[in-house]
């Protein structure tokens, strides 16, 4: 199944890129899965993704929600301001 992934602040400084087309191997079917896969196969975000949110198709999205082919995964870290 292939998603996008669009990487937003410090996670696009991280990965070095905006975004990128992924083919997900057959054991990630959910939010929860994609976030443990690219933290395993992205050396820069092993760890780093507990406080980060996770959209599907511009909605946020839990750990359980099902991905399907063509989805638009979204990685936003929080924010801090004043």
């Amino acid at each position: 199944m292939k998603v996008r992934v669009l990487y937003f602040a410090a996670v696009r400084d991280l990965v070095g890129r905006d975004e990128e087309i992924v083919d997900l191997p057959p054991p990630v079917l959910d939010v929860g899965a994609l976030r443990a896969w690219l933290e395993a196969s992205r050396e820069a975000l092993a760890g780093r993704l507990g406080s980060v949110r996770l959209a599907r198709n511009e909605a946020f999205a839990g750990d359980g929600e099902r991905l399907e082919e063509g989805d638009v995964i979204a990685l936003i870290p929080p924010v801090a301001g004043g």
